[in-house]
C-alpha cells in the first residue's frame, strides 16, 4: 500500500446526533473514549505505514478532539475550516421530522444548487472539498461524512453533478477512506 495520498477518517459517533440534521453549525461532543480509540487507530496506521505525525481536522469537536489526543502524543495538529461538514443553516441541529417536507423536497429537486436552511449548497461543498490541498505527500485528515462524499465525488466524477437519487451514503463513523 502506497503511503502517498489522502487518508481521511470520519469522526467517531457524536452524542445526540440520532434523528437530527447535523452539519457545520452543530458542534456535538464525542465521548472521550471513542475519540481516543479513533486516535489510537490513526496512530497505529501511521506507524505501520510510516506516515508523518501530522493530522488535519475540522475545527468541530467531533473531529478536533481526536486531533487533540494525537497532539498530546507528540503529533502536529492543524484545524482547517475547509474540512467542515455542509452548513445546513436553519436546519442544523433540528430533528429531521421538524423540517418541513416541502423544504426537503425542494432540496431533493435541486440537490446541487439548493441551500438547505439557507446554509451552503452542495455545489459549494463540492468546490470546497475538491479544492482542499494538503501538504505534498501523505496527508492524514479527520473530517465529516458529507465532506468525504464531496471529496470522493469530485475525485471520481470531476465536474459531473450529482442528483439526490445517485448521491452515495456516507461512510460509517470512524471509517477510513483513501482519497
Amino acid at each position: 500500500m502506497s503511503s502517498e495520498g489522502l487518508w481521511v477518517w470520519r469522526h467517531a459517533r457524536p452524542d445526540g446526533a440520532t434523528g437530527r440534521c447535523i452539519g457545520a453549525g452543530t458542534d456535538l461532543p464525542v465521548h472521550w473514549r471513542r475519540s481516543k480509540r479513533l486516535a489510537r487507530r490513526i496512530q497505529k496506521l501511521a506507524q505501520r505505514e510510516r506516515l508523518p505525525k501530522i493530522i488535519y481536522s475540522s475545527p468541530l469537536r467531533r473531529c478536533a478532539e481526536v486531533g487533540a489526543w494525537l497532539k498530546a502524543w507528540g503529533w502536529r495538529h492543524q484545524q482547517d475550516s475547509a474540512l467542515l461538514e455542509l452548513d445546513f443553516g436553519a436546519w442544523d441541529g433540528r430533528a429531521w421530522e421538524q423540517i418541513a417536507r416541502a423544504e426537503v423536497d425542494a432540496w431533493v429537486a435541486d440537490f446541487v444548487a439548493y441551500a438547505p436552511g439557507d446554509g451552503e449548497t452542495l455545489a459549494e461543498l463540492l468546490v470546497r472539498a475538491g479544492n482542499w490541498q494538503p501538504q505534498a505527500g501523505a496527508c492524514l485528515v479527520i473530517s465529516h461524512g458529507g465532506w468525504m462524499l464531496a471529496r470522493r465525488w469530485r475525485a471520481e466524477q470531476g465536474q459531473v453533478l450529482p442528483t439526490a437519487a445517485i448521491w452515495p451514503k456516507p461512510p460509517r463513523y470512524g471509517d477510513l477512506w483513501r482519497l
